[in-house]
Formats: structure tokens, C-alpha cells, sequence
């Protein structure tokens, strides 16, 4: 009992990512993210790599420039992630592919016995969107491929089907525009021309469901369905 008052644990993030997404459009031969030290006394080290859609360590098609560095107390630097190019076309040209960039703080040891440090790790997805599929700010704007997405009943069950090429991951979903989010929804994430299973039941859903998803730009823009039978419509966006 003495032994674990004596432990002091540093649990906030000092080191921070300028996005919470990548999107690596195929006509690009890499992208610039900026990280930066929060903590104005202290150095800390960024440890980066790359995971794949299976959470494997993954070396290839990209590489990720530096894989660690210093930062200085309040030193904003740039880690690139650089496409190998005799590995980028080993990868679908009709859908994105899904990556997972990590990035781990790790603390300066510290002078003082008894204390326990922990080395805090951001992890964000990474879209590879190949050349043939890339979308203008204006489209994603206007026209944005979420509002393609099927909401189907099968008995209880409710399914979403992606018949585009892009990922589209849903965080929460509505009973009615007015309604609370309904209760553990986690995000749904559902991979170009594929479906997936909601944790909810029909019943659960209603007939005018209201379903939030993320945009490329981090935003949380909604949708609203009408439902009748087995089908649901989109009607219109939903207002915020």
C-alpha cells in the first residue's frame, strides 16, 4: 500500500498530430504531417510507423521519414509518409486501402525515484486513394459519396451497404432528428463496395433515423432516412 502511494503516473499527451486522418491521394508521392511537443519544459522523442488494416506492422508501400526523433520543449517538426513506388501498385486502383499511422511520445526518464511514466501512442487511420478515384474539395463538398450509402432492415437486423470506393464510417446513429444517440454505437466503419452490421436492432433504429459520419476533414456531417418496410431513403442532409 506505501509502495503504490509512492507511484506517480503522467497519463496527458504531450506530443500532438496536426489531423485526425491522412488521406494519400494516388497522384501524390507523399504527405507532410506536422507534430509538435505541447510540454514547454521538457524534450520528448516521436516514435512513428505504420500499421495495415490488420494492425501488422507494416513496412511497405510507405515509408514513414523520420521513424523517431527528438523535439525539443514546445518544437513543432514534419513527419513524412513517402509512397515506394515499386510497391504502390500492388495496391487495389478501384477502391482506397486502409493504414493505421501511429504515433508514440516517449517521455525523458525521469530524476525522481517511484515514478511511473507511460508512453502515450495516437493512432489514426491513413486512406490510400488511388489516382483514379480522387475527389476535389468541391465534391467532397457537394457531393459527398456517404449520401450513396443503403440502409436496409433484415428482420431485426440493420444493415449498411457501401456501394462506392471510398470508406465510410458512421459514429453514431439517431432515432429522429431530435432524438439522443442511441446507446452503445460504437463507430462503424464500413469498407468500400462492402456491408456491414449495426450493434442496434430495427426496433431500436425507428423509421427516421438520423446516422453521423466523418468526412475527410474531420467534420461530423449527418443524414437523415425515412424507412418503410425493409428500405430506407435518404430524405435530405439533417440539420445540426
Amino acid at each position: 500500500m506505501l509502495g503504490l502511494a509512492c507511484v506517480t503516473t503522467f497519463a496527458h499527451s504531450a506530443v500532438a498530430l496536426d489531423r485526425t486522418r491522412i488521406i494519400f491521394n494516388g497522384s501524390n508521392n507523399s504527405v507532410s504531417l506536422s507534430v509538435s511537443n505541447k510540454n514547454a519544459n521538457l524534450p520528448y522523442l516521436a516514435q512513428a510507423w505504420l500499421e495495415n488494416e490488420n494492425l501488422e506492422k507494416a513496412t511497405t508501400p510507405f515509408a514513414v521519414l523520420p521513424p523517431l526523433q527528438r523535439l525539443e520543449p514546445s518544437q513543432t517538426s514534419q513527419i513524412r509518409v513517402e509512397a515506394v513506388e515499386s510497391r504502390i501498385a500492388s495496391l487495389p486502383q478501384d477502391r482506397e486501402s486502409l493504414f493505421y499511422f501511429n504515433l508514440r511520445e516517449v517521455p525523458p526518464k525521469s530524476d525522481k525515484p517511484n515514478v511511473l511514466q507511460i508512453a502515450l501512442q495516437s493512432k489514426i487511420k491513413l486512406f490510400y486513394r488511388p489516382k483514379g478515384i480522387e475527389l476535389t474539395p468541391t465534391e467532397i463538398s457537394n457531393t459527398p459519396w456517404q449520401e450513396k450509402l443503403i440502409l436496409l432492415k433484415r428482420g431485426e437486423q440493420v444493415i449498411a451497404q457501401n456501394p462506392t470506393p471510398y470508406y465510410t464510417t458512421i459514429i453514431s446513429v439517431k432515432k429522429s432528428r431530435d432524438a439522443k444517440p442511441i446507446d452503445d454505437t460504437d463507430a462503424i466503419m464500413i469498407a468500400p463496395f462492402s456491408e456491414a452490421k449495426f450493434p442496434i436492432t430495427a426496433k431500436e433504429m425507428g423509421n427516421s433515423p438520423v446516422l453521423t459520419y466523418i468526412n475527410d476533414y474531420g467534420g461530423t456531417p449527418k443524414l437523415q432516412y425515412q424507412c418503410q418496410a425493409d428500405s430506407c431513403q435518404l430524405v435530405k442532409k439533417a440539420k445540426e
